[in-house]
């Protein structure tokens, strides 16, 4: 039983819009005006707006196999990626493009194909929950996905609604498996459909907090801070870190607003145009300190301070890396979630 475009549709989490294209279906996690934003900004951000962190198809069904068809081009700098399969939590198998014991290390730029998969996959007997988590770092078409012929096909429906913010970190870079970055361990642990809007090498783009989602999120996550500590000026860091946290606080003003910090990074020593990399996160508590909605949450501690914990063995978090952000950063906004 081949899946229409309306079943697909019904079973996609995390998508801002649905598109069938003639050669499949095309998962945008940015809405049409946001798209066009990243469109005026260059190719860079327009490819990797085109990638789908946060689009996962989760359903009940009793189908023992289910076989996928996808192509995949360029969605960041990086070239592997996974589907991740979870039959009742629990990572069934993967269609991906890299070795099975895993990429070497150091992965990051590790040359992986681009182009057609497939792949049956056994999701075991009886009823159960599957979701399937898309890849971070390319951009899929999805040509087929098939159960068997009568299963049940049963929609699942996560009960908050999240919305995360940020450059590559967020954006996934450099999780071996999409399942595996922060913002989709964090989602999935509070039960939240996950929008997610992080996008590599990006700073505080004001115009992007300006334009509102078409529903009202649970909570938000920003995190923001270090490329902007890179590349900017503390006079633009100042600017457009206010500027964007009022915007979203304007359009949200009942939703928490998690303000994350810059984790470590390994040439934190450096003093920028912005200041001392220490400095960030006073600054961004400074500017945000009139904002009832607004909490900041220090990155400081989320992940080790050791290069090990980092794919490229600086800046990226690797998948342990990932795994210490997420149970640092859940303990802290579960407790303000409760209070909220």
């Amino acid at each position: 039983m081949t899946l229409t475009f309306d079943q697909i549709c019904s079973i996609t989490t995390g998508a801002a819009q649905i598109t069938q294209e003639e050669n499949g279906i095309v998962f945008h996690r940015f809405t049409a005006p946001q798209e066009n934003l990243y469109k005026s900004t260059g190719q860079d951000g327009c490819t990797k707006a085109y990638s789908t962190p946060g689009v996962k198809l989760m359903f009940r069904t009793d189908s023992p196999t289910l076989t996928m068809r996808v192509a995949v081009s360029p969605g960041s700098s990086r070239t592997y990626f996974s589907f991740d399969v979870y039959v009742n939590e629990t990572l069934a198998d993967c269609l991906d493009n890299f070795p099975a014991e895993g990429l070497p290390i150091p992965y990051p730029k590790f040359p992986c194909p681009l182009g057609h998969f497939s792949k049956t996959i056994d999701l075991g007997p009886g009823i159960k929950n599957v979701s399937i988590a898309f890849p971070w770092s390319v951009a899929p078409v999805l040509e087929e996905l098939s159960l068997e012929d009568e299963a049940l096909l049963e929609p699942i429906k996560p009960a908050r609604k999240m919305v995360a913010f940020g450059d590559s970190i967020t954006h996934g870079y450099d999780a071996q498996r999409p399942s595996l970055r922060y913002a989709a361990q964090l989602a999935a642990a509070l039960d939240a459909e996950e929008f997610n809007k992080g996008i590599g090498g990006e700073v505080f783009v004001p115009p992007l907090a300006k334009l509102k989602e078409d529903f009202v999120p649970d909570f938000v996550t920003v995190a923001y801070g270090t490329n902007d500590w890179a590349k900017t000026s503390l006079d633009t860091f100042k600017t457009n870190c206010r500027s964007f946290y009022s915007l979203l606080s304007q359009n949200y003003p009942s939703t928490p607003i998690f303000a994350l910090t810059p984790i470590w990074r390994k040439d934190r020593d450096a003093v920028t145009a912005v200041g001392s990399f220490d400095s960030v996160e006073p600054l961004v508590r400074e500017l945000t300190q009139d904002l009832p909605n607004v909490i900041v949450i220090s990155g400081a501690d989320l992940v080790p301070k050791d290069e090990n914990y980092y794919a490229d063995f600086s800046l990226h978090p690797n998948d342990e890396g990932f795994n210490h952000y997420y149970h640092n950063l859940y303990k802290k906004i579960k407790a303000e979630l409760d209070r909220f």
